[in-house]
């Protein structure tokens, strides 16, 4: 069995996650704090960053875009006109450009700061940098949530999904990241009908109920992070 060495409220192994989903690969979650930095798993991976898959041969395959990169190569073939990376250079292109988008952007601007301040300071001891969150990049992760909003929404009004007409990669990064954001109630769903609607679209599907099912000891979710209806 596969093993994904990850963190539940980490962006990135999220979206590694529903790749996992919906690909439909059984895999053994490793709970990984990565302030720690294990020996056993910076040896595996000396970057020390999550997620990181050893798939069932002993490959061992770090960073979600490499993940996402080698489950096309090795699963995407047999998807045919369901493939997450669409066969077509152009298509190939925009999809890579959104997946960059958000397992980068995104996160440098809205999911990481609110994941560190809100979730990972709660257990990171004072000598790690845990403690009290820094408001000033929460209040900036909040700003700059909206400017990503939009953008969704603005490309949903054009296309069926995020990169046109099927549902790709880059629908799940962006959605992984955002249910971050959703799990501690900082997305401003009703400044944008549109991208809430594509959101539950998303939410929706199998490869999701997992996500769903993860909570942060003693933080509730937010109300809508369940409901498939918001």
């Amino acid at each position: 069995m596969a093993i994904l060495h990850s963190h539940p409220f980490c962006p990135q192994s999220r979206f590694a996650r529903l790749l996992l989903g919906e690909f439909g690969i059984e895999s053994e979650l490793v709970e990984e704090k990565p302030w720690e930095r294990r020996v056993p798993f910076l040896e595996i991976n000396p970057a020390g960053n999550l997620p990181v898959l050893v798939d069932d041969s002993g490959l061992v395959v770090p960073g979600a875009g490499v993940i996402a990169e080698f489950l096309d190569d090795t699963r995407g073939p047999v998807l045919a006109d369901r493939r997450f990376l669409p066969q077509g250079v152009v298509e190939r292109v925009e999809v890579r450009r959104l997946l960059d988008w958000f397992l980068v952007k995104f996160h440098e601007e809205v999911s990481d700061y609110l994941a560190t301040e809100k979730i990972y300071k709660r257990f990171m001891p004072l000598e790690l940098g845990g403690g009290a969150p820094d408001m000033s990049a929460i209040r900036a992760a909040r700003a700059n949530v909206r400017y990503h909003l939009n953008y969704i929404g603005y490309l949903i009004a054009t296309r069926n999904w995020l990169a046109g007409d099927q549902l790709t990669y880059a629908d799940l990064a962006a959605a992984a990241h955002l249910s971050v954001v959703d799990y501690l109630g900082d997305v401003p769903w009703e400044e944008n009908e549109t991208a809430k609607l594509w959101y539950a679209r998303i939410k929706s599907r199998p490869s999701f109920r997992t996500l769903l099912a993860d909570r942060v000891p003693g933080m509730a979710p937010s109300e809508q992070y369940e409901n498939l209806d918001f």
